[in-house]
C-alpha cells in the first residue's frame, strides 16, 4: 500500500502525459504480482468494491468530527478524499509501517460485507498518514483522478510490451485485474492471453459532431443515414458461454435490463441504443430514467417500462468477427443475425431516404422534431468498425437544442479543479412573483466566464445554507437543454434534459426572463411522438 500511494502521490502532483507515462512505467518494472495489476485496474477503472461507497467514509468521518465543521471544510476544499484524508483525527496507536500489501487490501475489501466495511476502513484510516488515507479512498470510491484515463493505460501497456495498442484493446476486456496473465504476455514469459467465446465488452466505435464543411463534398451514395435515437448506447452480447449487456463504457448493465437478453437463439456481438419501447414505438429518455441504476426491476417495472434495442451494427457473428468489413456488408450481416432471433424486442436501426442534400436537410428538420430522437446519424458505407473515434467515418448532427431565460437562484462551489469557484448554479422560471427552480448547471461557460460568475456570486449573496449560497435574483441566463418532462419530483413540476448554459446575459433584467408556463409549454408529449 505504501508503493501504491507514492505512485498516486507522484502522478498527482506531475503535469504531461510522458512523465505520467514514465512513473507507471517504472511502477509496473518494479512492483510484484498482483500489486501492479490491481493499481493498474485502479488507474483504468476497472477495481470495483460493493459496500466501499463516498456515504460510507461521510457516516464514518461524521461519526468522528462536528458535521458543521465537516461541511465547511469540504466546501473550502473542495474534494472530499481529501478533505477526509487531512480532517481525520491521527489516533495514537498508529502503526505506519505494519500497512498491508495493495494486494492484501483489494483483497479485504472484496471479501467484507456491508456490517463489516465500516469498521476495516476506519481501522486502515486510523493507522495512515494523510497521503495514504487519500490514497485509500480514491482507491475505494473510484475517484483517482490523476490525469490518467483507461486508454491511457492501454497505451502505457502497449509501449511496455512492445506491442500494438490494438492488441491490448482486443483482448483488454477478456482479462480480469489483477491481469496477470497480461502483464506475462507482455513481458514475453507466456503466450498471448485466448479470450475467444468469452463474455466480454469489445470497444465501440464513435461519431463526431457534424459541422457545416463536412457536408461541402457530401455525395448520398457513400452515406447511410438513420436517426440518433435519445436512449443510451449499449452493446449485446451472446456466446456459447452466455450473455451480457453493456454500457458503451463496459459496464455490465444485464442484471438491469434482463428483458433485453431474453430470446437470443445465436450467438454475436451486436452494437445499439437501449431505449423503452412499447410494440415498435420508441419512448422518450425520460421514460429510459425509470429504468435506469435498477440493479433488479420488480415485474411491474418490466411491465410498465419493456427495453427494447435498436441495433445499429454488427461486430461479430456466431464466432467470425466482421470488423473489417464495410458498414454495407456488415448491415447485411446484421438483417441475417437479427432474423435468426426469438425476439421481438430487437429492431433493426431503418435507413432513410436521402438522395440530395436538401433531402438531407428535410430529414433533419423531421427528426428535430421527433422526441424521441436527437438528430441523425451519418455513417460511411465503405467504413470499417474501428474502435475509438475514427475521422470522417461516421457523424452526429443533433437537433438544436431548446432555450429559456432563467434567473439564477443558488450557487455552489465546485469540486476537483473548480474547488475555489462557485460553478454549480440552480436556475428558476417565474410563476406570478415567485421564482421556481427548475434545474442546475454547471457546464457551457468559458474559464473567463467561470471567474465572472464566481466574482458575482460573491458580491450578491443574501444568505446561506450549508455550503449552498443564495444570491439576488438578478442575472439572467439563457440556458440550453435537449428536452423537458413533467416531473413530481420537483417543486416547478418539471424536470429539464442536460441543462447548459448557453449565453449570460448579463444585460437583460430578471422581470424579462421566461415563466414557468412558457417553459411547460416546452414539454414533450406523446401526441408529438412517432411510432
Amino acid at each position: 500500500m505504501h508503493a501504491f500511494s507514492e505512485l498516486l502521490d507522484q502522478l498527482y502532483f506531475t503535469a504531461g502525459n510522458n512523465a505520467k507515462a514514465a512513473i507507471i512505467t517504472d511502477y509496473l518494472a518494479h512492483t510484484p504480482d498482483p500489486d501492479r495489476g490491481w493499481a493498474i485496474a485502479a488507474l483504468a477503472g476497472t477495481l470495483k468494491f460493493d459496500f466501499f461507497k463516498r456515504n460510507t467514509v461521510k457516516k464514518l468521518m461524521l461519526e468522528r468530527v462536528d458535521p458543521e465543521l465537516f461541511a465547511l471544510s469540504y466546501d473550502y476544499v473542495g474534494e472530499m478524499s481529501e478533505t477526509v484524508a487531512h480532517l481525520w483525527p491521527q489516533t495514537s496507536s498508529s502503526e505506519q509501517d505494519a500497512l498491508p500489501s495493495l494486494a492484501e487490501v483489494v483483497e479485504q475489501f472484496q471479501q467484507c460485507s456491508r456490517n463489516t466495511v465500516g469498521k476495516l476502513l476506519a481501522g486502515y484510516l486510523d493507522s495512515m498518514t494523510a497521503a495514504q488515507r487519500w490514497a485509500l479512498i480514491k482507491l475505494g470510491t473510484r475517484g483517482l483522478r490523476v490525469g490518467v484515463s483507461a486508454r491511457t493505460i492501454k497505451h502505457i501497456l502497449a509501449s511496455y510490451g512492445n506491442v500494438d495498442v490494438a492488441e491490448v484493446e482486443a483482448i483488454w476486456h477478456g482479462v480480469a485485474p489483477p491481469y496477470t496473465s497480461l502483464l506475462a504476455w507482455l513481458e514475453g514469459r507466456a503466450d498471448k492471453p485466448d479470450i475467444r467465446g468469452e463474455v466480454t465488452f469489445h470497444p465501440v466505435m464513435l461519431s463526431h459532431p457534424l459541422t457545416d464543411g463536412d457536408l461541402n463534398s457530401w455525395s448520398p451514395a457513400d452515406w447511410q443515414v438513420e436517426h440518433k435515437y435519445d436512449g443510451i448506447r449499449v452493446q449485446l452480447v451472446s456466446t456459447n458461454k452466455g450473455k451480457a449487456l453493456f454500457s458503451r463504457t463496459g459496464d455490465d448493465i444485464s442484471s438491469a435490463f434482463p428483458d433485453v437478453l431474453e430470446g437470443l437463439t445465436s450467438h454475436g456481438v451486436v452494437d445499439g441504443e437501449l431505449l423503452i419501447m412499447h410494440g415498435t414505438r420508441v419512448d422518450t429518455f425520460n421514460t429510459l430514467q425509470q429504468r435506469l441504476n435498477r440493479k433488479s426491476p420488480t415485474k411491474k417495472l418490466l411491465a410498465e417500462y419493456p427495453a427494447g434495442i435498436i441495433l445499429y451494427d454488427i461486430l461479430i457473428q456466431g464466432e467470425d468477427s466482421v470488423t473489417e468489413q464495410p458498414l454495407s456488408h456488415r448491415r447485411k450481416v446484421l438483417e441475417t443475425w437479427l432474423c435468426e432471433q426469438n425476439a421481438s424486442h430487437l429492431h433493426i436501426s431503418p435507413t432513410l431516404a436521402v438522395d440530395s442534400l436538401e433531402e438531407l436537410n428535410d430529414q433533419y428538420a423531421r427528426a428535430s422534431e421527433d422526441v424521441a430522437v436527437e438528430g441523425l446519424m451519418l455513417k460511411r458505407r465503405a467504413s470499417q468498425y474501428v474502435a475509438g473515434r475514427p475521422k470522417g467515418q461516421w457523424y452526429k448532427w443533433k437537433r438544436q437544442p431548446k432555450l429559456v431565460d432563467a434567473v439564477i437562484m443558488y450557487a455552489q462551489r465546485g469540486h476537483g479543479k473548480r474547488s475555489s469557484f462557485y460553478s454549480d448554479f440552480t436556475f428558476g422560471a417565474w410563476q406570478g412573483d415567485q421564482l421556481l427552480p427548475i434545474g442546475k448547471a454547471y457546464s457551457g461557460f468559458t474559464d473567463d466566464e467561470l471567474k465572472k460568475l464566481d466574482n458575482w456570486v460573491r458580491r450578491h449573496t443574501v444568505g446561506r445554507f450549508g455550503p449552498v449560497k443564495e444570491v439576488k435574483k438578478e442575472l439572467v441566463i439563457e440556458v440550453a437543454f435537449d428536452a423537458v418532462h413533467p416531473s413530481t419530483r420537483h417543486k416547478s413540476g418539471i424536470a429539464l434534459r442536460f441543462p447548459r448554459f448557453h449565453r449570460i446575459r448579463w444585460d437583460k433584467p430578471a422581470r424579462e426572463a421566461d415563466s414557468l408556463d412558457t417553459v411547460k409549454a416546452l414539454i414533450d408529449t406523446p401526441a408529438s411522438r412517432k411510432s
